[in-house]
């Protein structure tokens, strides 16, 4: 079969589970590998030490493990090990050149431990993890838009070939970043004649808006005109302070919308305390409300929290999308176009 109709034909899949039951992400594998307590021998040597993607050229073993520790615990989607995989990340590493090859290597090994735990009862999906970068157009600067779109068409590439079923944007900072991303994205998939589910995921900050400035209405309103699979929430601040932002998402959103928080804050060791029942049951409240189609763990979540989670989910039904009709706008902050706001003036 060609890609292009096993990624329709799974898709369509994906689409109707989530019409059915809220389903579950993986949790972190970023700090899944730290925990790991891995040597420079294992990333290749000492110039290539702490770059996580890398480990799917030099130890593909522990990556295959990381997923099936996850799909075990109960995760319908799995990431690939691909967040920092764009040619603008590895190029601190001297690894640019590679971007291509590792994110297909990620992909097509997320796609292989999926498919051997998938049945036709429970089929599992792979997603294709695009991170922020280290370089954000608003607020750090150092990179055009440009650059941007041509480091994410080659990473989004890299993961469609690999046999991903989602390209998923997450941790979104900056909405100039994500829509280069976005762009990237339509253009890989152009180029090889197919269509992936797409999703954005964006983390809100203490101050309550993301790095850039947005809040999580004009983050919606910025992103409602896309045909996204979901939306939602990532990384940042744990569940506790996810609250409101989830509440104003799950009223306005057209799309299916996520929650995917840290295992709480971090210490000032960097390490996190939620434990898997505590993360669970904070989780809960918002899946009561009926504001979630979908679940997941990011930084300090492992197998545990993703048992829990699903253990969970499997009582609750998933929010139906029913959002008022409405004219608005949005750049920091939202416009509604009312009777309440006539005249608008565009100048």
């Amino acid at each position: 079969m060609l890609l292009m109709d096993r990624l329709h034909s799974r898709l369509e899949v994906l689409q109707q589970r989530l019409r059915e039951r809220i389903l579950v992400l993986d949790g972190a594998l970023g700090t899944s590998i730290q925990s790991l307590d891995l040597n420079a021998t294992d990333f290749g040597g000492a110039v290539y030490e702490g770059c996580n993607e890398y480990l799917v050229i030099t130890r593909p073993d522990l990556i295959r493990g990381l997923h099936e520790g996850f799909l075990k615990a109960g995760a319908d989607l799995i990431e690939t090990n691909t967040f920092g995989a764009t040619s603008i990340v590895l190029a601190e590493f001297g690894l640019a050149d590679q971007a291509h090859e590792i994110n297909r290597r990620a992909a097509t090994m997320a796609r292989e431990t999926a498919d051997r735990f998938s049945t036709d009862e429970w089929p599992r999906f792979v997603i294709g993890a695009m991170g922020p970068t280290t370089k954000s157009i608003s607020v750090t600067g150092g990179v055009t838009f440009e650059a941007l779109v041509d480091s994410y068409y080659e990473q989004a590439l890299g993961l469609l070939e690999g046999g991903v079923d989602v390209l998923l944007l997450e941790t979104v900072q900056d909405m100039l970043n994500a829509k280069a991303g976005l762009l990237a994205i339509d253009r890989a998939q152009k180029h090889l004649g197919v269509e992936a589910g797409v999703a954005v995921q964006g983390t809100i900050e203490t101050m309550g808006t993301l790095l850039a400035g947005q809040d999580i209405e004009s983050f919606y309103v910025s992103l409602a005109h896309r045909d996204l699979l979901w939306i939602g929430l990532n990384c940042a601040t744990g569940p506790d302070f996810m609250t409101d932002h989830l509440r104003t998402l799950a009223e306005i959103s057209r799309f299916a919308v996520a929650c995917v928080p840290n295992a709480g804050l971090p210490d000032e060791d960097g390490h996190y305390h939620e434990t898997p029942s505590g993360l669970a049951a904070k989780v809960e409240r918002f899946i009561g409300e009926g504001w979630l189609n979908l679940v997941g763990g990011c930084c300090g979540t492992g197998p545990e929290h993703i048992r829990m989670l699903a253990e969970t989910a499997r009582h609750h039904r998933p929010r139906i999308a029913a959002p008022a009709p409405r004219s608005v706008v949005s750049g920091l902050e939202t416009l509604v176009l009312d009777d309440q706001t006539r005249p608008i003036i565009v100048g």
